[in-house]
């Protein structure tokens, strides 16, 4: 029978993991398979950066069960992680808990039904789902399972800088000026690339306002002189484009756009609104010169920075079959209820397995990955997302349907906050809403009264809660 059988959980980030501890707490054998090296591989590639999100709302409730007999400390709850300091001391040691539980260097490259292909229908349900994996030292198997869940997340497809959706013309050829990460600044050989240099950052969200005030202090310090930044927005400016400010629930991510304001208010950063990129050519001098779908052409810049998002990689489950969003990638059901253009992280209705549900039984995307290309995630919503789905694998559907989460209103959701802020909400708001416009694309000078610009740090578009 294939209740025998473990359940697969793609991804061991904080999702990933979270799922491996409530399948245990429902007596289910998990089996998590993770492409990198160690726990949170991919919080690791931004382990310099810290949430907005505070210790207590980014430790699942089932793994904290796991690790308190073990004497494991829990951190202060109301202190911000950096993402080093959650891959170290809660990922890993959860990881170290569920043992040969969690296989590492093991890439999955496919997922289907035990000898049926997408088209078979015949006893189709009754077999298991077989994973394919590469591993390590390039050999391959097949692991066969009860149930996937794909908590693999999305960091590893970063949204392109063209205004269209596709990468612009001539952006690949200009790989060695582009970057789709927040930089990190610590590291001297970054913080070389754009020290006394003009950046171009292209987006909206968490990750874009904290790379404005990164470089909006660069600028202020001694080995920095020179630096700007041209801010790139697709949309103009209004009393929402920086976000909650301090009505925001999560004072961190309000206090994120505000920054990100102060360093264009203290002529750090100039704003470009309507500017949806097609092209990317290079200048006389090597530097990059970013052309709009209606012809203009900003002045060269020395490097590009693109936070435009991130979207969800379903190569690898194109043998199953899946109901997903035209519009979001996410699932049908749930889709509607995570739409970007109705709801942030607060407005999001309380989903479990049966909005993750697909036409394929028994297999689940949850956390970063089952909100597709919507950014509005937070860690919250996958630790709950994974319960009720554990729950209904289990056939304990009264639990699995009674689906209780209340999330922090406001603001732009997935991301990072201030970095080492004591007081996120010291300053006051910036986004008083206001009457919806569409302004003719300009060059804007917002020249309002410039404030000291704290360090800021990100985590990637909706990865500072991401799996």
């Amino acid at each position: 029978m294939t209740t025998a059988l473990p359940v697969v959980v793609i991804g061991a980030g904080p999702v990933g993991l979270a799922a491996a501890a409530h399948l245990v707490q429902q007596g289910i054998e998990p089996l998590v398979l993770e492409a990198g090296p160690h726990a949170g591989a991919t919080v690791r590639e931004w382990s310099h950066v810290r949430l907005f999100s505070a210790w207590g709302e980014v430790i699942d409730p089932a793994a904290e069960k796991l690790l308190a007999p073990t004497g494991w400390v829990r951190p202060d709850a109301a202190a911000y992680p950096s993402g080093g300091d959650w891959a170290e001391q809660y990922l890993q040691p959860l990881a170290e808990i569920l043992g040969s539980k969690v296989r590492y260097d093991t890439r999955v490259t496919g997922v289907s039904r035990l000898g049926r292909n997408r088209i078979v229908d015949a006893d189709r349900a009754t077999q298991p789902f077989t994973v394919q994996v590469r591993n390590a030292d390039g050999s391959e198997e097949r692991i066969l399972a009860q149930a996937v869940i794909d908590a693999s997340g999305t960091w590893t497809r970063p949204s392109p800088v063209g205004g269209n959706g596709l990468p612009a013309l001539g952006e690949k050829a200009a790989a060695d000026r582009i970057s789709y990460r927040v930089p990190d600044l610590i590291d001297p050989a970054v913080r070389a690339r754009y020290a006394g240099r003009r950046t171009a950052v292209v987006g909206t969200g968490a990750s874009a306002f904290t790379t404005l005030a990164m470089l909006a202090d660069l600028s202020s310090s001694g080995d920095g002189a020179g630096t700007h930044a041209v801010w790139v927005l697709r949309r103009g400016i209004s009393g929402s484009t920086f976000g909650g400010g301090s009505a925001d629930q999560l004072p961190a991510r309000g206090a994120l756009g505000l920054a990100a304001k102060a360093a264009v208010d203290a002529g750090h950063a100039d704003a470009v609104t309507g500017f949806r990129t097609e092209a990317v050519e290079r200048h006389a001098d090597g530097r990059i010169v970013l052309v709009a779908e209606d012809g203009r052409r900003l002045d060269p810049v020395d490097e590009v920075v693109v936070l435009t998002g991130f979207r969800p990689d379903h190569s690898f489950l194109e043998e199953l079959r899946l109901g997903l969003d035209e519009r979001l990638q996410a699932p049908t059901q749930l889709a509607p209820l995570i739409d970007p253009n109705q709801h942030s992280c607060g407005t999001v209705y309380p989903h479990g397995h049966r909005e993750l549900s697909h036409p394929e039984p028994g297999v689940y995307l949850v956390g970063m990955k089952s909100y597709g290309r919507a950014p509005t995630f937070l860690a919250m919503t996958g630790y709950e997302q994974v319960r009720s789905v554990a729950a209904a694998i289990a056939g304990d559907l009264d639990a699995a349907d009674n689906v209780e989460l209340t999330l922090p209103d406001t603001g732009v959701c997935g991301g990072a906050g201030l970095f080492d802020t004591p007081d996120a909400t010291a300053a006051g708001s910036c986004c008083t809403p206001s009457p919806a416009a569409a302004p003719a694309p300009q060059l804007v000078h917002i020249t309002v009264a410039a404030r000291d610009l704290p360090q800021a740090e990100t985590s990637p578009s909706g990865g500072c809660c991401g799996s």
